[in-house]
């Protein structure tokens, strides 16, 4: 298996004499080998999957199951279940878990938000346990809540039986589904996705440094969780932005701390040397205004309901057509807004389709009166 710098080298010198050579599009080659038995890199604007291997491979998640932990303490707070001046109590199943620790100790109280900051930071165990039992009353039924945040986010291969993710047969995941769940917490929860970026913290006079390496070493990297046991190997998931486009790479099964590392970098780098993200079109720009049959106004303005963000291979961005239609005349009111009425076609500089995206009407288009829709059918006899 190649070594991940030289992996990272040599994507940029191929990216570097593309572009010597005056190519419109740096050709992209294969992903490089990383050292991981399962990895997945997802631009989270457009959830376009830029590389992958083994990506639905059942893996041990150890620590990374703190993400599923965070989302389900975040809809508490959300949801106003939570407030992060709660005093959470330490109990001693809390105070008495394995591994990595935040240092609370049994039968005290602590706010909800030094809890969140030690589960995120210091990978506490402890101190997610307790903030598990504050939301779920015990650690088993917030389990149960986890699988049904998975299950409404799309990850169809998770199962969660605990909060911290100390080995058990029956918790697991894969790695496209922490991709969707770390797109999930960055899209759902801006306001506490900073602490993800947490370089230390302290807790009962005892400082810890965040265990995501790449923080120091990549400015551009802003999350998100690192995850270890000896089953599960080393675990990363990665959040990166450069310029407008943010990376999201998952690392599963690496051999060390710095393997886990290296690969999430090579995959990083990777992506952003051969593609790039844009918008494409805005929700709600005219794109056709075609002629409405029976209806007051006469016409209608189509446009797409969402806006249009692509990733597409270095260069090709300003080259994309697009070219809206129809489905089917003549129209007829009434016509309901955000019914599906026409077609935008995108497609790259060779013509092949990249998204097919539908118009939709901005508001209802309702019938006209008797004396219009009278004349229109005429008209349409002839149409």
């Amino acid at each position: 298996m190649r070594s991940s710098l030289l992996a990272v080298l040599t994507t940029v010198l191929v990216a570097s004499l593309y572009s010597r050579a005056g190519y419109a599009a740096v050709p992209i080659p294969k992903a490089p080998d990383v050292n991981a038995r399962a990895y997945i890199l997802v631009d989270h604007f457009s959830g376009r999957v830029l590389a992958q291997d083994h990506a639905d491979d059942r893996e041990e998640p150890a620590s990374l199951t703190k993400l599923m932990t965070s989302y389900a303490v975040f809809k508490a707070l959300r949801e106003n279940r939570l407030k992060l001046t709660d005093p959470v109590t330490i109990s001693e199943h809390a105070w008495r878990s394995e591994g990595s620790r935040t240092f609370v100790q049994v039968g005290s109280t602590v706010p909800a938000e030094v809890l969140i900051k030690g589960m995120i930071v210091q990978s506490g165990n402890d101190a997610t346990i307790a903030l598990a039992e504050k939301i779920g009353g015990t650690e088993s039924a917030f389990a149960q809540l986890m699988n049904e945040y998975a299950k409404r986010l799309g990850m169809k291969s998770s199962n969660f039986v605990n909060a911290d993710g100390l080995p058990d047969p029956n918790h697991y995941t894969t790695a496209r589904d922490m991709a969707i769940l770390a797109n999930a917490l960055i899209s759902e929860f801006p306001e506490y996705y900073q602490w993800y970026s947490i370089h230390e913290f302290t807790w009962n006079n005892i400082k810890q440094q965040n265990r995501n390496g790449l923080l120091l070493r990549d400015p551009t990297v802003d999350g998100m969780k690192t995850g270890h046991t000896d089953s599960a190997g080393f675990c990363l998931v990665t959040s990166a932005k450069r310029d407008n486009m943010r990376l999201v790479s998952v690392v599963m099964g690496s051999s060390s701390i710095k393997g886990r590392e290296d690969a999430s970098s090579a995959l990083l780098n990777y992506g952003y040397t051969f593609y790039e993200t844009g918008l494409v079109k805005k929700a709600g720009d005219p794109l056709l205004k075609p002629r409405v049959y029976k209806s007051a106004d006469g016409y209608v303005q189509l446009s797409v309901p969402s806006n249009i963000v692509l990733t597409v291979a270095r260069g090709q961005l300003a080259n994309l057509k697009s070219t809206p239609r129809l489905l089917k005349e003549p129209l007829v009111a009434p016509l309901a807004a955000n019914q599906p009425i026409g077609e935008l076609t995108i497609t790259d500089q060779a013509g092949a389709v990249v998204s097919r995206v539908p118009l939709t009407p901005g508001k209802a288009v309702p019938e006209a009166g008797l004396w219009t829709r009278a004349t229109d059918s005429v008209r349409l006899w002839f149409n």
